[in-house]
């Protein structure tokens, strides 16, 4: 992988590629921040999957490095954090502590789904039922690659049935 290297997704809108270290993971991270700024009509939502030390904050932390000059840190214990950025603020979550629905609603999450901004989004897994239909999934895999410094990174362009903001 070059770190200049463009993502474009197949016929199938998906794209995967093994990374070997942090800096490549953050590399992928920007480029994936650059795709999703130079294409407006792609999702702003980023769904991120991996187990623990998959290496999801330091994609996280490469794509807010794209777009803002701020330092990422884990949300694990506020569950969220803003970045100033352009074109448009970057919204970062943590589910790995939400137990349910009533999470999401007491750190507002419902309310960054209509705001103009990118949303990234760790441990979705956690929260299938509140996944938007269009949506960017990365999958992060650190358990079955050639070095303990490698990732298995997938990334594709979900479009189905998921939650819908039906206030008005």
């Amino acid at each position: 992988m070059t770190h200049s290297e463009k993502i474009r997704l197949s016929p199938d809108n998906r794209y995967s590629v093994v990374t070997r270290g942090v800096v490549e993971t953050e590399s992928l991270g920007r480029r994936l921040a650059a795709l999703l700024r130079d294409n407006p009509s792609l999702p702003r939502y980023v769904a991120l999957f991996g187990g623990l030390g998959a290496g999801k904050t330091s994609f996280v932390r490469g794509f807010v490095s794209e777009l803002s000059t701020a330092r990422v840190k884990s949300p694990t214990f506020v569950l969220v954090q803003e970045y100033p950025a352009s074109p448009a603020p970057v919204f970062h979550f943590d589910m790995y502590r939400i137990e349910g629905e009533d999470d999401l609603y007491s750190v507002g999450y419902y309310d960054y789904l209509i705001k103009d901004g990118f949303i990234l989004v760790e441990w979705s897994e956690r929260i299938p039922w509140a996944l938007p239909g269009e949506r960017i999934e990365v999958a992060i895999k650190n358990d079955d690659v050639s070095s303990p410094d490698s990732r298995q990174i997938s990334i594709s362009l979900q479009k189905e049935d998921g939650y819908e903001n039906t206030r008005t």
